[in-house]
Order: C-alpha cells, then structure tokens, then sequence
C-alpha cells in the first residue's frame, strides 16, 4: 500500500509518501517539504496569522497534488504543536477543508508524545529495555517513558525551539540576564514533572528525536545525514556542556553555516540547546541516542497495525494469504 502522511508541524509542512504493509518497515518513497514557520506566525493574542493561514492552505493543496500523483490510495494529515494551540484553531481547520478537501486531525500533545516513543521503541526494539524519549519541535516538547510499545507515562511542554526562539530572540540575541531567566524558565518546567519518568527509574536507553536534537548531534561531532540512518549518532552532555558558550555568542549568520544547520533555523539553535542541556541534566543522562524515526513514522506504524499481517498479500501474488 502506498500512504501519505501529512505533517504539520511547527516549523514545516511534510508530506511523506511511503510503500508499506502490516509487519514491514516503512519504505519511503517520495518527499515533500516546505518551511510554514507557524510557531512564529501567530499574532499577540496567540491566533494564526492569515499569511500563516495562506501559507498552510496552499502548502496543503500542492501536498493533495503531489500524493494523487505519487499514487497515493490513502493520506493522513495531522497538525502539532502551533495549529492545537492557536486561539483561532477551528477556523483554521476549516479554511484548509473548505479550500483544498484535506482534512487534518489535531494530535494532543500526549498522543504526540505517544507514537513518537512508539517508532522510537520499533527502531531500537525490545532489547533496548525501559525506555526514555525526547523530542524537541517547533511549538513542544514530548517527553515519554516506559518498558513496552505503549509508554507508561507521555506528556507535552511548550518548550519548542521556534516558540521560544520567538518568545525570546524576536529582537535580536539575548543579554545574559536574558538567557539566564530563559534557562531557569526551561528547566522549572520540565522538573516541575520529572518525577512521572523517573519514579520509575533510570531509563535503559535515552533517545532523542527531532531536526533540533539531529542539529545539535551534528555539531557535537555526530555522522551527517548522507551517511545514511544506520550509523548510531549521539548527542553527549559534555560536548554541548563545551559547545553551549560558544552557540550564545555566535551572530545568526555563524549559527548558520555550522554543519547540520538550516539557516532557517539557525535563530532555534540556542533555545534548542538550552531545552537539549536542561533535559540531559534533569534527567542525569550523559548522552542521548539519536533515532531517525519520530512522530511520523509513529502515525505510519500505528496505522499498519490496524492492518493485520495474516491479511496481507506476499509479493507477487494477487490472492490474500
């Protein structure tokens, strides 16, 4: 079957386009992506702008596009972070049906955190024990935990890079006052429920998910991107305990040029750290593994579950096994 999963997220538009069936590993097949930036187009009273809106909608339309010609039998759209916490997030939703048809569903941020630690466990599998996943988005952070597919315990912080990237940074580089009360801010919330995660105590594996935790990984000295995504990568406490002076006196235009940086990012990089730094120390982790799969491979296997293995069809042939 081929599927095509719409995310979209704080930070971009993603339309994945995957060959796959019950019991197998999603095959990509086709990507689409455009930078929507959501987190950062809303207005003072917390609402989607209209350039915002505009911006979705057409993205959402050529994404419609694309999957008809891609082939795609069936599409999932799905919105995080900016869109579930807009004031105006009905309205939004509807614009996008009543123009392009798609229809997005609205994850709550512990569904979010729910099937991004689903593809994590997939990826590392059984052997990887108790579990512990991070994952840094535009608008949030989930934080998720436990032994089995499920987590026992899932939840969602606005601590997004590019939300706090805009809270924070919108005038420029913060004084250090600033990035001091910044960090406190951070570290005061994800405390504040710390204890759900380690009542249960020390993970066996903590691992991290996401453009910022990946862009983070790379600085630090981790494998690029073409090496493809079986070569394990790291993000070690100490390396962005050295790395973090440096990120805040850096201007944009060094932010930008660092390797696994996208300079439309470039801005979300130190509140990034600062989220990255205070998870690690929080959680006393002297690394995190970084996994390719994430939030939408998590959409993609929790709807091949429903698909049970003994319906599926081998290769090659035309008859239900």
């Amino acid at each position: 079957m081929r599927l095509g999963v719409l995310d979209i997220g704080s930070n971009t538009g993603h339309l994945l386009v995957v060959d796959a069936h019950g019991g197998a590993a999603p095959l990509p097949a086709y990507s689409y992506k455009e930078p929507l930036r959501l987190a950062e187009h809303l207005d003072e009273d917390g609402a989607v702008t209209q350039a915002g809106i505009d911006a979705l909608t057409e993205f959402c339309r050529q994404a419609l596009v694309v999957a008809e010609d891609k082939g795609c039998e069936e599409m999932l759209g799905f919105a995080t972070s900016a869109v579930r916490d807009a004031v105006n997030s009905d309205t939004v939703l509807e614009h996008v049906r009543s123009v392009t048809g798609v229809d997005l569903e609205v994850l709550p941020g512990e569904d979010e955190a729910r099937l991004t630690f689903l593809a994590v466990r997939r990826w590392f599998g059984w052997s990887a024990g108790r579990l512990a996943v991070f994952d840094i988005g535009g608008g949030s952070l989930e934080i998720a935990g436990g032994q089995d597919e499920a987590p026992d315990v899932a939840w969602s912080l606005p601590l997004g890079a590019a939300r706090l990237a805009k809270d924070w940074f919108d005038s420029g580089v913060p004084d250090e006052d600033s990035i001091r009360a910044l960090r406190r801010q951070i570290r005061a919330e994800i405390a504040r429920d710390a204890g759900n995660l380690l009542r249960s105590g020390a993970p066996d594996r903590a691992a991290a998910t996401s453009k910022t935790f990946r862009s983070l990984a790379r600085i630090c000295g981790a494998a690029p991107s073409a090496d493809g995504p079986l070569v394990p990568r790291q993000l070690p406490a100490a390396a962005l305990a050295e790395w973090l002076p440096k990120l805040i006196a850096m201007s944009p235009e060094e932010l930008a040029v660092l390797p696994g940086v996208s300079p439309s990012r470039s801005h979300q990089i130190v509140p990034g750290a600062l989220v990255a730094e205070a998870v690690m120390d929080i959680f006393d982790l002297t690394a995190l593994e970084v996994c390719p799969w994430a939030l939408r491979e998590g959409v993609i296997l929790e709807r091949f579950d429903q698909i049970s293995v003994l319906e599926g069809v081998w290769p090659g042939r035309s008859e239900p096994v």
